[in-house]
Parts: C-alpha cells; sequence; structure tokens
C-alpha cells in the first residue's frame, strides 16, 4: 500500500526527534489507521531503529526476538560494537538499549504494545524506572504504538506508571476527504466523494477499491461476493476492537436507523447507556445533538456510526450476509444495496460538507469559530399546534455567545440551484436562538451550484476531494441519483 499524506503526524515525530536527550512518545489509533506505515515512514533511513512487534508471544519468547533484532540491525549498520545486548532479562535488555544510546541516539520502535503489556504487565513500570533515571538512559528514544484505544489511552491516565513521561502523544485519524483523495488520484473528484462515503477513512480500505472499474464492479468484489475482501474486513474489524456481545448489537442497532437512546434501548431490550459510552472511546460512535446546545445533555441527541465503512457494511451488508455467502450477491446488490445508496450517501456527503467548512474555518476565514454542526428543532409556534420541523445541514457559530455567522445546505444531486435553497435557509435561520446580522450562506452539490446570489459560498466536489495542481478531470464514472 502506498504511503500518502500524514505530514502533520510526521512533522510532529520529526520535532520529537530533532529534541535532545532520551525521548518518549506514543502513537494510537484503531486498528488499519496507517500507524504501522507511518512509523515505518518515520524510521525510514535512520542509521540506529529497531522496530519490534508483539504478537502474543510469551515474555521470553518477544525477548528473544528483540535480541535477535538488535543483531541483525547491528549488522547492517556495520557498527564497531560486539557487545550483545542482555537478553536474560527486560530490566537488563533496557539498560543495554540505553547504554548503546549513550554517545548516539537509538530509536526503538514498540508496536501493538497492548500485547506486550498482556504478555508482560510489569513492562511499563519497567520502562518507567529506565525514564526515572536520567543519567542511565542515553539518548535512547522509545516510540511506544498499539491500536487497543482503551489500553493506549489508559496509559496516559494519572495513576498509569508512564503518566506525564511522554514527549509526544499522537492519536491517528482516518483519513479526511481531502486526504482520502490523494489515496484515489485516478477517480473524478465526485466519484471519491462516493468511495469514501462508503468505505471511510481507512487506507487499506481505500488501497482496495479498483479506480479503474464502475461503482458496480467494486461493490460486487469488494462487499457481495463471499470471499469479498471488505465483507470479510467487516468481521475482522468488530473482532478486533474486543467487542462485547451488547456493544455490537448496539451498533447493529444504529446502524439500522435506531438512533435515538429510547429506540436503542427498545431494540436491545436493555440499558445501552455502558454500551454508548464504550463505543465513544472506542471512536465507533458519536453523539450528534444541535450544535447550538453545548454539553452532553441535550433531549435531542441521537447516535450515529462513526465510521463510514462499519455504517454501510452493517446496515446494507449485513443484513444480507447469509444470501451473499450462498453466492446471491449479485441479486441482493441489484435488490437492496443500489437503491438504497442515494439514502445511505446523502448523510455522509452532509458530514463531507461540515468538514471542509470546518477545515476553511481553521484559516480565520468567518471570524473566531468555535463550532461546525447541524442544528434541527421540533417547535409548535403556531396558535393551532402545528409541529414546524427546522433542519439545517451545516451551522458555523462564532465567539463566545456561539451567534450564528454562516448556514449551509448539502445536497446530493449532481447539479443544484442555489435560490431557492437560499430562501428556504434564510427562513429556517430564523429559529436559531442566536445569529449574526451579516449572516452567510453556503450550499454545496457534487458538481455544480448554479443561480446563486451574490455572497453565497457555493461548494463542490471539487473543493472538498480535490487535488491541488490535478488537471481536471472527464466526467465522473459513478452515477448516484
Amino acid at each position: 500500500m502506498k504511503f500518502v499524506n500524514r505530514t502533520e503526524e510526521l512533522g510532529e515525530l520529526e520535532k520529537w526527534w530533532s529534541k535532545t536527550g532520551a525521548r518518549l512518545g506514543l502513537v494510537w489509533g484503531r486498528r488499519r489507521v496507517g500507524k504501522t506505515l507511518l512509523l515505518q515512514r518515520f524510521a525510514k533511513g535512520r542509521r540506529r531503529t529497531m522496530y519490534h512487534t508483539f504478537a502474543g508471544r510469551s515474555a521470553a519468547d518477544e525477548l528473544a526476538v528483540l535480541s535477535r533484532t538488535w543483531r541483525g540491525e547491528r549488522r547492517s549498520t556495520r557498527q564497531s560494537s560486539t557487545w550483545d545486548l542482555p537478553s536474560d532479562s527486560w530490566t537488563n535488555f533496557l539498560a543495554g538499549l540505553a547504554r548503546e544510546a549513550r554517545a548516539e541516539p537509538l530509536l526503538l520502535i514498540l508496536d501493538e504494545f497492548q500485547e506486550g503489556v498482556a504478555a508482560i504487565p510489569e513492562l511499563p513500570g519497567l520502562i518507567r524506572a529506565l525514564w526515572d533515571d536520567r543519567s542511565g538512559r542515553g539518548k535512547l528514544r522509545i516510540l511506544l504504538c498499539g491500536s487497543a484505544m482503551r489500553t493506549m489511552e489508559a496509559m496516559q491516565e494519572e495513576r498509569a506508571p508512564l503518566y506525564g513521561r511522554f514527549d509526544v502523544r499522537l492519536l491517528i485519524h482516518p483519513f479526511q476527504p481531502h486526504e482520502a483523495a490523494l489515496m484515489l488520484p485516478k477517480l473524478h473528484p465526485y466519484d471519491r466523494a462516493v468511495v469514501w462515503g462508503l468505505v471511510g477513512g481507512m487506507p487499506p480500505y481505500l488501497d482496495c477499491w479498483d479506480q479503474s472499474a464502475d461503482i458496480e464492479t467494486n461493490l460486487q468484489e469488494l462487499f457481495l461476493s463471499p470471499a469479498g475482501r471488505l465483507l470479510l474486513e467487516g468481521d475482522l474489524a468488530l473482532r478486533g476492537e474486543m467487542l462485547a456481545d451488547l456493544e455490537v448489537s448496539v451498533l447493529h442497532a444504529i446502524a439500522l436507523g435506531h438512533t435515538q437512546y429510547h429506540e436503542i434501548q427498545n431494540s436491545l431490550h436493555s440499558e445501552p447507556s455502558r454500551q454508548l459510552e464504550r463505543l465513544m472511546e472506542l471512536r465507533l460512535v458519536e453523539r450528534v445533538q444541535p450544535v447550538t446546545e453545548s454539553g452532553s445533555r441535550s433531549r435531542r441527541r441521537t447516535y450515529r456510526i462513526a465510521d463510514n465503512f462499519l455504517a454501510f457494511w452493517l446496515g446494507q451488508i449485513m443484513p444480507h450476509r447469509a444470501s451473499i455467502d450462498r453466492g446471491l450477491g449479485f441479486a441482493v446488490g441489484d435488490a437492496f444495496v443500489r437503491p438504497s445508496l442515494r439514502d445511505f450517501l446523502g448523510p455522509r456527503w452532509e458530514e463531507a460538507f461540515r468538514i471542509y467548512l470546518r477545515r476553511r474555518a481553521a484559516s480565520g476565514e468567518f471570524g473566531p469559530v468555535v463550532a461546525v454542526g447541524p442544528f434541527w428543532s421540533h417547535e409548535r409556534p403556531a396558535a393551532d399546534g402545528s409541529v414546524v420541523d427546522t433542519e439545517i445541514d451545516a451551522v458555523m457559530l462564532a465567539g463566545r455567545s456561539r451567534e450564528a455567522v454562516l448556514v449551509g445546505e448539502a445536497k446530493l444531486r449532481r447539479v443544484v440551484d442555489a435560490r431557492p435553497l437560499v430562501a428556504a435557509l434564510e427562513r429556517k435561520a430564523e429559529r436559531l436562538p442566536r445569529r449574526a446580522d451579516t449572516l452567510r450562506y453556503a450550499v454545496a452539490a457534487p458538481l455544480e451550484v448554479t443561480n446563486a446570489p451574490r455572497g453565497v459560498l457555493t461548494v463542490t466536489a471539487d473543493d472538498i476531494f480535490g487535488i491541488r495542481g490535478e488537471k481536471r478531470k472527464k466526467r465522473p464514472t459513478y452515477v448516484i441519483e
């Protein structure tokens, strides 16, 4: 798989490396997010590097593998030292590494560190003991990397042995739309929007997509065949997160449209609060509420699957898994999956629009923006008690007063007439608690926004999924209408 982007993460690691003395760092994120590839790229070309991946071996076997790695690294760099690192104990091995790093930095990367902690529970304490001996750790640089979110985040808590000792902490996120685009250079930006909406921002999933084939072929080969790579990956993704049965049931409930707390509770016939908190810790589920309501006590909050791939796999593929395994995937695609693509991709296009607005806001273009998110309300302002529903895809709030400075609408239709949408946004904005006198409007469509009034921000897939400097491609291949 090719390495793209991650410039900010590499920059942080380079700054960490450039500082003097011993350094300890932590890199973590969900499995398949690209942590290992990032660390391999960072370590590339450094003269003295040891890379070890814990693999569920015994403590003695892990140490034996590390010792062999050291001997191989020493030979490959033609070091004059003939001294072998001790392999009788982890304490002596770490002390030996520090001794080797007295005069020149030495990088040790310990990947899948949660597996190491499972085999050697005392390992964080041993690293702490070495780190607290300032005179004995030399110029040793250690990066601990892992995919068990709870374990890696617990290492940073106050009672953890290594609390306060990390010089860099990097949480690796899936690619955002503009980053995912770099994995799909042969596609039209509109087509990239479709692919990101289906498989999300995990680099290996994006790498699976055949850019020379149409969407039907990719869906058939990746999801709708018994040996489909992403069909099987869904199972691996859930197992890799080590989820309890109730947590998996919560994911299924949300993916099937039970997005409110009481709906999830009724689906499970059980109180889901602990499971929801756990899934949010793992960044598999997001709690969504109107952007104008801060805090977590909103009665209008809903829940969504945070990862596009899991949302598609759980909601569109898993209900038909038995038929797919029996070789009926093509019929399943025709009857269920392809007809529902537009409804599924609509919310993902809206989220891509919000992510784009956040990126623009980070430059200071819209003032001191503090939040960008959706807004909805259900009110009874009329005398007859009728309910007025208001939904706005994106509201940008600025300043301490959190007043709206921009409201936006995103439509998945290829070409959108902005004039009626802006008129509707003007009416909807009246339901916002606070809004600026010079409220701006934005309209997004995958290919083109027409008839935009003066001052309206228009956004297309070129803006969100375009690659700087690329030549404009012909018409998109995929048709989602």
